[in-house]
């Protein structure tokens, strides 16, 4: 019974490290946005607004202030930028592109582990127009 216990207490911790630590591959995840509407999708959301780089600087900003966000791959120079939120207790990671293409900025927010991120990323993006406007 005990090391049953242990066994599962050993498996619990080695998931919760490897959702920690697992490489994220930039090819992957850092890639152009083809939706050109909004859509609540089950592991998360894409937002699109008109705006200019003036708009897409600020939305940089704003991004890279919030809690447990760093810069995956990207820049304001290059239009495309990719951020990686993770979340407070475990670390799960929530990727989260922003592009400025053709007087448009694309946001696709989604999570990299589960099925299902129960509106984390639609709330993060409308949180993050709210706060640019």
């Amino acid at each position: 019974m005990i090391t049953g216990l242990l066994v599962l207490i050993l498996v619990g911790a080695a998931l919760i490290l490897y959702v920690r630590v697992a490489p994220l591959d930039v090819a992957r995840w850092h890639r152009p946005i083809e939706a050109a509407s909004d859509q609540d999708l089950t592991g998360g959301a894409i937002r699109v607004l008109d705006g200019d780089a003036a708009l897409f600087g600020r939305l940089d900003k704003a991004l890279g202030a919030l809690p447990r966000t760093d810069v995956l791959a990207g820049s304001v120079a290059e239009n495309r930028i990719t951020y990686v939120t993770r979340s407070a207790f475990f670390g799960f990671p929530d990727l989260t592109t922003i592009e400025l293409r053709d007087g448009q900025i694309r946001m696709f927010a989604r999570l990299k582990f589960g099925a299902s991120d129960m509106g984390v990323n639609r709330k993060r993006l409308e949180g993050l127009i709210a706060a640019i406007q």
